[in-house]
């Protein structure tokens, strides 16, 4: 296998894609501008949603793009996970292919299998499919297309491999593909009680649109079948430099290394999930921030407060008095703004909101866990919901914060009484709205 970096893996994917006559479409913003019931981009797809469904025209019938994607709220929301796996991201780029009634199946897979086999170089005896059980045609593609036996092709029953856009609209069955990165590792093949492990790890998810939904019970052909694909970047470029680990690519490497020049600390096992919260952190502060998204109390910017923030108290874990993130913005920048030159555009904005934070953040930090600290002594594993809530209502300290304090002592929150309090202080703030518009009107 070739070493790739993780930017030259991104090109050798769009270039495959536009030499057999895809449109290279610029990845759209993180804060979709046709889907008000998204609060970010979380794949490929988003950007086309209205070319699949036929409201809208392109001059092209093909694209490949490499997607920005956040998933740190709402149905996706990774963020407890980050840093504590070797694959979960608050911000990731999703490589894809789309077909908008042009090729179907046959062509996906030939596309796929001649990717990643020739220009890739993955080892053939080391791939598996799924396929919706019921899907005979794909089946069969990969059998003429990757010579597979049948034992190589999982039939799989279950929504896992049949897509919707929702409880009505385009959908259709889909086709992933696994690599097995060998019995060392623990895990089975995907449908087994064993799926989740790290041995047998998905690379591509080949999604074939062939039906529109029309009614809970009612499900017509699409006129024109269409294709939608997605493969996480980090994870290809994982795979194909040698590791299962997205955090041991060069790009994270560098950021890493970064980190721990200005905290003057170096990774162990003891504190590396702290280095690679920053990391995660980092990208998807500065893309939302890019994009004008600023810290606030609610919404997108809530969202980005919480990122911003957990990544600030991990920095702090690691010893550092001083703010860290605008500090390492300059490593980001350098490998990432040759493909997203909006890092250069907003870059003042960037690192004065990342300062300003952080700053303002380690104050309320070095008060709150004064606090915490003096109510963890007193406690056996259980703290009690109201001292979350006063560290909340009181000093801004948020509950995913404590959580995750707590978490590194094998400590918990009594949430059920955190809920209730903070229930009643939604309660009492909404009478005094009305009380002022009463007032007012």
């Amino acid at each position: 296998m070739s070493q790739k970096s993780l930017n030259q893996i991104r090109e050798t994917f769009l270039k495959y894609f536009e030499k057999n006559d895809h449109k290279i479409v610029e990845s759209s913003n993180l804060v979709p501008n046709n889907d008000p019931t998204l609060m970010f981009a979380n794949s490929g797809m988003v950007q086309f949603k209205n070319v699949f469904t036929g409201l809208e025209k392109r001059d092209y019938q093909r694209a490949t793009t490499s997607q920005k994607c956040v998933r740190a709220g709402g149905k996706h929301n990774d963020l407890e996970n980050v840093g504590y796996t070797p694959r979960h991201h608050t911000f990731f780029e999703m490589l894809g292919n789309f077909s908008f009634g042009d090729y179907f199946k046959e062509k996906a897979i030939h596309y796929a299998w001649d990717l990643i086999t020739k220009d890739f170089g993955l080892d053939k005896n080391k791939i598996y499919v799924t396929v919706f059980h019921e899907d005979d045609e794909a089946f069969n593609f990969w059998k003429k297309i990757a010579g597979f036996n049948d034992d190589r092709i999982i039939r799989i029953s279950t929504s896992d491999n049949f897509w919707s856009m929702g409880e009505t609209g385009p959908c259709g069955p889909c086709s992933e593909i696994f690599y097995d990165h060998g019995d060392h590792l623990k895990g089975g093949l995907p449908g087994s009680k064993e799926e989740d492990g790290d041995r047998f790890i998905e690379i591509w998810n080949l999604v074939f649109m062939q039906y529109e939904q029309v009614s809970k019970d009612k499900r017509i052909d699409l006129p024109k079948p269409s294709v939608d694909t997605g493969m996480g970047l980090e994870r290809i470029s994982a795979l194909l430099q040698g590791t299962h680990d997205n955090y041991e690519t060069d790009h994270f490497k560098k950021l890493i290394q970064s980190t721990s020049n200005i905290v003057k600390k170096k990774p162990n096992q003891s504190n590396l999930s702290s280095f690679r919260v920053i990391a995660d952190h980092l990208r998807a502060s500065s893309f939302l921030i890019a994009e004008g998204v600023l810290p606030s109390n609610e919404g997108r910017g809530y969202v980005l407060r919480r990122i911003m923030r957990r990544g600030m108290r991990h920095s702090h874990l690691l010893g550092s008095k001083e703010p860290v993130f605008y500090n390492l913005f300059e490593t980001l920048k350098n490998e990432m703004s040759g493909s997203y030159p909006e890092l250069k555009r907003a870059e003042s904005l960037i690192k004065e909101t990342l300062k300003m934070e952080e700053e303002k953040f380690l104050v309320l930090l070095e008060r709150g866990i004064k606090i915490l600290n003096e109510e963890i002594s007193k406690i056996d594993k259980v703290l009690p919901g109201d001292i979350a809530f006063k560290l909340y209502d009181t000093y801004g300290f948020p509950l995913d914060l404590t959580e995750d304090i707590l978490r590194n002592k094998s400590l918990s929150i009594d949430t059920k009484k955190f809920q209730s309090l903070m229930k009643e202080s939604r309660e009492l703030a909404k009478k005094k709205l009305e009380g002022v518009w009463r007032c007012c009107s």
